[in-house]
């Protein structure tokens, strides 16, 4: 593990102070990442992309996007949003700096990232454990179900212009058509898989031949959502149940 500097200015709430600022909120997401470790876990998997040790920390340019996409930027330029705000986010890498670090980021790091943000998980996961908060339970059928739910649904997202995979939907729209995958129990975003629009929409028989996320729970409900029904895949440790349930 790397020693990495904190550089966002320090804040202090006032109902009478000067300075008010906008998108004052995606601070606390910039400083949750940095409570979690994802900023250091980040800036770990991505260390090869700063051979000198100086310029911009990637790993904190890739909390800085993930936040800008959080506070509903579009484009690497709405970092600018950010940037503008030096008292409240510190120095933000430039638009050429963070297309780089993109740019930069191949099959291995990107299997990094997505290690570095599992483990970050697992922290803000046990933080929550510890002050209290456990995991809410999910329900369906009017019943509890033990361990963690996982749901897979594919959905459809609307491109206004030729952009990469972007292509005609079934639904005759035109984008992508990714699988998204959320906890039952909490709704956050656990993982993805970006796929062109014309991929064939899904069924559960395909959906069980996607490629699964991996648990941190030994014990898990997959619930894969068809437009007619939802396939439940369970787990406790070892795959030996399937059932069907109208949905």
């Amino acid at each position: 593990m790397r020693a990495h500097t904190r550089s966002r200015p320090k804040l202090v709430v006032s109902a009478d102070g000067h300075g008010v600022v906008n998108h004052a909120g995606s601070r606390l997401l910039a400083d949750l990442a940095d409570a979690t470790t994802l900023t250091s876990a980040f800036s770990d998997a991505l260390h090869r992309l700063r051979p000198r040790g100086t310029g911009h920390d990637p790993g904190r340019v890739a909390v800085e996007l993930t936040v800008m996409l959080a506070d509903g930027g579009e484009a690497i330029r709405d970092l600018a949003v950010l940037r503008d705000q030096h008292e409240v986010f510190g120095p933000v890498a430039s638009t050429p700096t963070a297309w780089r670090v993109l740019a930069g980021i191949d099959t291995a790091a990107l299997n990094a990232l997505r290690a570095a943000r599992a483990r970050a998980r697992e922290v803000a996961w046990l933080q929550a454990g510890e002050t209290g908060r456990t995991m809410p339970p999910s329900h369906a059928g009017g019943r509890e179900l033990p361990g963690l739910v996982l749901d897979i649904d594919a959905t459809l997202v609307t491109c206004h212009s030729e952009k990469e995979q972007a292509a005609a939907t079934y639904k005759r729209g035109f984008g992508y058509h990714p699988m998204p995958c959320f906890p039952d129990n909490t709704g956050e975003a656990l993982a993805g898989i970006l796929r062109p629009g014309n991929t064939t929409k899904a069924t559960a028989r395909r959906l069980l031949r996607a490629p699964r996320p991996r648990a941190d729970a030994r014990a898990y409900v997959l619930t894969l959502r068809t437009r007619r029904s939802r396939l439940a895949y369970g787990s406790a440790p070892t795959n030996d149940w399937l059932y069907l349930a109208a949905s």
